[in-house]
């Protein structure tokens, strides 16, 4: 059974984690040739293979956490707005992971319309899937939109993981478990928390 999302704490969201990836990696990531699983431990196992910090590593782990919104309890018949997967992961990994992990998971998507604005060769190299969501999600930013987006103070964090999200989809890839990782997630976890406890 699962637990209430509002009952995980620094010592159990770990395992909630890796549970999710047990139970529901193999579910479709929508048009492109690996499951949402797959999708994930790619993008970390490719961080790590190049030695990026653990933040980046973890950032491309989680991402797309909030793809499996049922498992946090998100949708209440009181809500206004579609839950974008992006802000529906942040909205809980905030609560236990530092700022720069949140933000890269919340502002993955901004990440591809701000490249496609500013790098005109990073459209041309979009997955078909990625190319009909960037519609659906608004298009290239705006001039405006940018100066706003560059100002985040993770932005080549978010970036980062941006290329491991595209990087993420090859069907013949091999990458171990969620639970390879797991210890790396709960230092980041435990990060969190001593830096709240300082503040």
């Amino acid at each position: 059974m699962k637990p209430d999302i509002d009952s995980l704490n620094q010592q159990t969201i770990v395992d909630f984690i890796g549970s999710i990836f047990d139970r529901r990696g193999d579910e479709e990531y929508l048009g492109e040739p690996v499951n949402m699983g797959q999708h994930m431990l790619q993008g970390a196992t490719l961080a790590e293979q190049s030695g990026q910090p653990e933040e980046i590593i973890v950032g491309a782990l989680l991402h797309d956490i909030g793809h499996f919104t049922s498992e946090f309890g998100t949708f209440t018949m009181d809500d206004t707005h579609d839950r974008h997967h992006e802000d529906a992961g942040a909205e809980v990994l905030e609560r236990f992971f530092p700022s720069v992990i949140t933000d890269c998971v919340r502002y993955h998507v901004a990440a591809k319309r701000y490249l496609c604005a500013t790098r005109p060769a990073y459209f041309r190299q979009l997955s078909e899937a990625s190319v009909h969501s960037l519609n659906l999600q608004g298009g290239p930013m705006s001039a405006d939109e940018v100066a706003a987006f560059e100002k985040n103070p993770n932005l080549d964090q978010i970036i980062a993981v941006r290329y491991l999200d595209d990087a993420g989809k090859r069907p013949d890839m091999v990458t171990p478990d969620f639970w390879h990782f797991a210890a790396m997630v709960q230092r980041m976890v435990d990060q969190h928390h001593a830096t709240r406890a300082q503040a």
